[in-house]
């Protein structure tokens, strides 16, 4: 009865060991491809920590709040492998001038609105976040932020066209792109 005791607690020890190595840590850009099933994405030189914060900017008429968090480990789901990124994740509120609230994703967890980076390009220092777009995905795309300063972050979203067409997408039938669309960057300022 020991032996068989010991034989299963040796087998345990060696699988968690294997299970262990086998999650491999590796730089937050690397390239996709080079990335191992399951292993986790480190942000080891701090390079998203200046972006923590919350943001404020004005556009059209519109007030615009970002609130920017760091999360360890979010779970990346690929059709070709799972892995875990330390990702900067994007809450925001957008009212209009009469102070309504347009879109709130900052209160609202059910709120199916994701913005979150995906990597750092070491060319301008900027961060790319994918946005999964509004209602049925309308606006997805790519927003990028640089930091001008310590106070400072400029914003660029450049969407990808999506159409839907009516009766598509059931439920919330908003299909408004709330966030700021802009030819230049626009300027948000820490808060």
């Amino acid at each position: 009865m020991k032996n068989v005791h010991l034989k299963t607690l040796l087998i345990t020890i060696i699988i968690n060991f294997v299970s262990c190595k086998a999650q491999q840590t590796v730089p937050l850009n690397t390239f996709l491809d080079d990335i191992p099933a399951n292993a986790h994405v480190k942000d080891l030189n701090n390079e998203l920590n200046p972006y923590i914060g919350i943001y404020k900017a004005s556009y059209l008429g519109k007030e615009i709040t970002l609130y920017i968090t760091k999360v360890d480990d979010r779970l990346e789901e690929r059709s070709n492998k799972n892995f875990y990124r330390d990702a900067l994740v994007i809450k925001y509120i957008v009212k209009n001038s009469s102070g309504i609230v347009l879109q709130d994703t900052q209160n609202n967890a059910n709120l199916n609105i994701e913005l979150f980076s995906t990597r750092i390009r070491s060319y301008d220092n900027s961060v790319i976040f994918y946005y999964s777009g509004t209602n049925c995905g309308v606006g997805w795309g790519n927003v990028f932020l640089k930091k001008i300063n310590a106070t400072q972050i400029s914003w660029l979203y450049e969407p990808d066209d999506l159409m839907i067409l009516p009766g598509q997408c059931p439920g919330n039938p908003d299909l408004t792109i709330y966030l700021p669309e802009t030819e230049n960057p626009l300027i948000f300022t820490k808060q």
